[in-house]
């Protein structure tokens, strides 16, 4: 019999993660949790002494960066605002400084500038809240500089390796557009445009700055790595392809001016290496921890210290120092050492296939010590709805096993990864194709004898709660609950207060979602709200009061819509969240909510 793991332990913060080591090597950066909130903490590697060097106690520092070998560059939103502001602290905590001190402003880093010690390029939105200009910024003093306004279509900024800002891709609504100059003070021209269909996303520069590495689908159907020429305008080498999905993510040693591998994700997250120095490495490490996938986390800037992160289905991992000079290996920490691997259970991947005849991929984690057979099941869509569920550790997935519950993800039409074809059949699907490969999958799962057909939940997040929401009321007799969390109710509403910096998007989501003019009659027959009378089963709605993305008026009119008809529906609202819950008291009550939900809802069948 499987012991219930005490719910505070998968939702508990991590007793450490997000480590990033400073350029020089001597000095570790991490975040834990003080007064229930991460905070970033330093290690001094050499000593062993560890300090805490921030001090929130409202919002989790949301992610950090080193600037130099003694200045850290942290992010913080309020209340789930997604508003970020910068600040500054030193290794020591010394010189506090909240760097961009304006409401109602996002500010995103750019490039970390490692040759320039004290400097970042960041972007923010403050004299447009549509588009983000670019700063240099002094992290020692807050003194900020523009060099570049957006002229009102610019998208993504990137620099070179010596960090000038030299490439950037706009969009038009529907066409983006690669633009380049030769330096800083030089005019921009374009170099290519293309259909948003297509895409050649710019990933680093070449060593010698003159031309970039894109991950390209131009005239194909998935994406392959290529060298482009910035002069022709189109890809040059081809870098790495595979044949069944996307591949976008570049490795590159800085020091040896090399690139030496990719990284992408079929079943599972996948290497391939070029570079004998950089296989010779990973298979050093894999050697002495085999059972894990092991991820390099951050590197010193000489590349001799490695902080290597070993993970799996199964647990959120241990942290790893590695010294290449030396080729050892010192373990640093567990990041949940409660949780034990053995008392987890696996993520499979499953295969089936669309009433269309598309082929689907998803993963099907069923609970440790149970027979796959009759079980009660919760299908759970992904958010995006352009995002993809991949494997690894998930504590919400291996809670709902730990209580008895098989739960299946489906990488349904439309989820990325899968090349351009797979994309655009999903193109306005929202409540239509992509639901029924939902549906589809609980018929596979049905079939297969691993669901209890009477007793399936639909269970999902931000697109994910609209799929909630959509399959009660197009998939009535498959559920015998849901539950939305910050989920989209009304096509209609949820379009007309998308945040100001998506609205050059605009003209894209009309394309991929739909128009509410010219699809009108197709958003009220896919909006759950107009269709709230075919929810037949108890619904459990989620939503942080300050979500940006999905407004709470999307929650607030599908539980009044329901509580009017007299519909049994439970409204959990955070007015300190936003999309998605991160304050630790908030997701105790969110999961001991949930769990007493389906509990109810999806107990086992009567004798």
């Amino acid at each position: 019999m499987t012991r219930r793991i005490p719910l505070e332990d998968f939702f508990r913060k991590p007793e450490r993660t997000g480590f990033e080591l400073s350029p020089s090597g001597s000095h570790l950066a991490f975040l834990a949790p003080w007064e229930r909130r991460l905070n970033v903490h330093v290690l001094d590697l050499d000593t062993g002494i560890e300090r805490r060097v921030t001090d929130a106690r409202a919002r989790d520092v949301a992610g950090f960066l080193w600037a130099d070998d003694d200045r850290i560059v942290y992010v913080q939103d309020a209340g789930g605002d997604e508003n970020w502001r910068l600040h500054a602290v030193s290794r020591d905590g010394g010189n506090p400084l909240d760097l961009t001190p304006f409401e109602g402003v996002q500010c995103r880093v750019v490039d970390d500038l490692e040759e320039v010690p004290g400097e970042i390029l960041f972007e923010m939105n403050r004299r447009d809240p549509h588009v983000f200009d670019v700063y240099r910024l002094n992290v020692n003093t807050g003194a900020m500089t523009a060099i570049a306004e957006n002229p009102g279509n610019v998208q993504g900024w990137y620099t070179d390796h010596e960090g000038r800002l030299r490439l950037a891709t706009t969009t038009d609504g529907v066409n983006t557009s690669i633009l380049f100059r030769e330096s800083e003070t030089d005019p921009w021209r374009t170099v290519a445009t293309y259909d948003f269909r297509e895409t050649a996303q710019p990933l680093k520069f070449t060593f010698d700055n003159r031309n970039v590495f894109v991950s390209s689908n131009v005239g194909r159907d998935r994406r392959a790595i290529f060298e482009y020429d910035l002069a022709a305008g189109k890809e040059t080498r081809l870098v790495f392809e595979h044949p069944e999905v996307d591949v976008s993510h570049l490795l590159v040693s800085k020091v040896r001016k090399a690139v030496t591998g990719v990284l992408f994700e079929t079943d599972k997250p996948r290497y391939v290496f070029f570079d004998e120095k950089r296989l010779g490495i990973q298979r050093r490490i894999d050697e002495r921890l085999p059972d894990t996938f092991n991820a390099i986390a951050s590197t010193s800037r000489d590349e001799n210290r490695w902080i290597v992160h070993a993970t799996s289905d199964r647990t959120r991992g241990a942290y790893w120092l590695y010294d290449a000079p030396a080729g050892t290996l010192r373990k640093l920490f567990d990041a949940s050492p409660w949780l034990r691997a053995a008392e987890m259970a696996e993520m499979r991947p499953v295969a089936f296939t669309s009433r269309d005849g598309l082929p689907l991929r998803g993963y099907l984690t069923l609970p440790a010590a149970r027979e796959a057979k009759g079980l009660p099941l919760v299908v759970n869509p992904h958010g995006g709805p352009w995002h993809r569920d991949g494997w690894g550790f998930d504590p919400e997935i291996q809670f709902l096993a730990n209580r008895g519950f098989a739960v299946l993800q489906v990488n349904f039409r439309g989820s990325t990864g899968y090349g351009r074809k797979f994309l655009e059949a999903s193109f306005g699907q929202w409540g239509l194709a992509m639901q029924d490969d939902i549906a589809d999958a609980v018929a596979w799962a049905v079939a297969e004898g691993i669901a209890d057909p009477a007793r399936v939940a639909i269970y999902g997040g931000s697109y994910g709660g609209y799929a909630a929401l959509s399959g009660l009321t197009k998939h009535p007799e498959l559920y015998a609950c849901g539950i939305s969390y910050v989920g989209v109710s009304n096509l209609f509403t949820w379009l007309a207060a998308i945040p100001p910096y998506w609205k050059p998007y605009l003209e894209m989501m009309h394309v991929m979602v739909g128009h509410p003019e010219r699809d009108a009659e197709r958003f009220r027959a896919t909006s759950p709200f107009f269709h709230a009378d075919r929810i037949r089963v108890p619904l459990l709605v989620v939503q942080g009061a300050n979500d940006p993305r999905v407004r709470k008026e999307e929650s607030d009119q599908i539980v009044a819509a329901l509580r009017g008809r007299g519909v049994a529906v439970e409204y959990l609202v955070k007015d300190d969240e936003g999309h998605g819950f991160r304050n630790e008291e908030n997701l105790f009550e969110l999961y001991r909510t949930v769990e007493s939900f389906l509990e109810r809802h999806l107990g086992e069948p009567a004798s």
